[in-house]
């Protein structure tokens, strides 16, 4: 008589249609979770190869003119370029027609405010994209999994009561789909919490860099000079 096969896959298919409709969403949840952290882990590499080529042709250039022809010359790729662009458009704006709309009212230092807040706020919104999925699967994936156990365990209870006697072949089965559900869950939430963690920190250090920016351009477009501590 061959041994009865316990494998993951054969727990999986001896589960009924509540078991499989947890592993399914558990694994619904993992590709949505792992196919963010691909995708915004080659968006960070790439946002920060781009910041540092501007920042470093940002610096090194002889003028602000020089900086506004380079920018136009191709489409801001990044939030340093974006801020750069918007704040120089905004001033020259204002400079040229003064303030004909609410948004420009004030002198140049609130345009100037003004302007590169909205581009921290978009900046701040367009980072954060995705990180409530991965919050939510991180916070809720392990108790998906604790009901997927609950429902084995409540299987493996039937079986018991209706054989009448708790042996290993009656019990295998419904037991072995609960502890599964629960390793699916930790492993679906384990990596989403992680990156989650890792990407907040990402974005709280280029955020902190892009307000130092701002107000190295603000002093740039206003005084002429640079601030202290400026983002190289």
């Amino acid at each position: 008589m061959n041994a009865p096969a316990y494998g993951i896959a054969d727990f999986i298919v001896q589960a009924d249609a509540v078991g499989r409709c947890v592993a399914l969403l558990l694994l619904a949840m993992s590709l949505a979770s792992w196919y963010l952290i691909l995708v915004k882990s080659l968006q960070a590499v790439r946002l920060r190869r781009r910041s540092a080529r501007f920042l470093a042709g940002f610096w090194n250039a002889p003028s602000l003119a020089e900086v506004e022809r380079r920018i136009a010359g191709r489409a801001p790729d990044d939030p340093f370029s974006r801020l750069a662009w918007h704040a120089t458009s905004a001033l020259r704006h204002y400079s040229g027609q003064g303030a004909a709309r609410l948004s420009e009212a004030g002198g140049t230092t609130e345009v100037l405010t003004r302007a590169m807040r909205r581009v921290i706020e978009e900046e701040t919104a367009r980072a954060e994209g995705g990180l409530t999925l991965l919050a939510s699967v991180g916070s809720t994936a392990p108790f998906v999994g604790l009901f997927g156990t609950v429902w084995g365990v409540y299987h493996a209870l039937v079986a018991i009561g209706v054989s009448g006697q708790g042996t290993l072949d009656k019990v295998a089965g419904p037991v072995g789909e609960a502890l599964i559900m629960t390793g699916l869950g930790l492993a679906v939430a384990i990596p989403a919490v992680l990156a989650y963690n890792a990407f907040v920190r990402g974005n709280r250090v280029m955020l902190s860099r892009l307000d130092s920016f701002a107000h190295d351009i603000h002093a740039l477009l206003t005084t002429g000079a640079v601030a202290k501590g400026k983002d190289a």
